[in-house]
């Protein structure tokens, strides 16, 4: 088993499940974060401290296509290891539907110095 973050994630981007995570799992692009699937270990920490209810484990229904989205970016984006302020609108756009296809962006988060 894995967990993953699904869509809802996108434009919100919290980060509170990043400061829990014990292996650092985590990958940030500009708009959202993933978990590497080969690299988490399945604790479970991180689901709870969601403030977007947008990580989900792998044995909930029709969550296949979430674990080969967050392993093609993981592969892709810089590791997140510390908690981060959410995107500005983060609130408005929380519980928003199909984000997917309105709001993602499959940038790397920002490597400026």
């Amino acid at each position: 088993m894995t967990y993953v973050v699904t869509d809802n994630c996108i434009a919100c981007k919290y980060t509170d499940c990043v400061s829990v995570c014990p292996v650092d799992c985590f990958y940030e692009g500009e708009n959202m974060l993933v978990i590497d699937p080969d690299e988490c270990i399945d604790c479970g920490v991180c689901e709870p401290e969601c403030p977007a209810d947008a990580i989900r484990a792998d044995t909930e229904p029709n969550m296949e296509p979430w674990v080969a989205f967050n392993a093609k970016y993981a592969a892709l984006w810089p590791v997140i290891t510390e908690a981060k302020e959410p995107l500005a609108e983060a609130d408005t756009l929380d519980g928003l539907a199909g984000k997917l296809d309105t709001h993602f962006s499959e940038a790397p988060a920002s490597q400026a110095v």
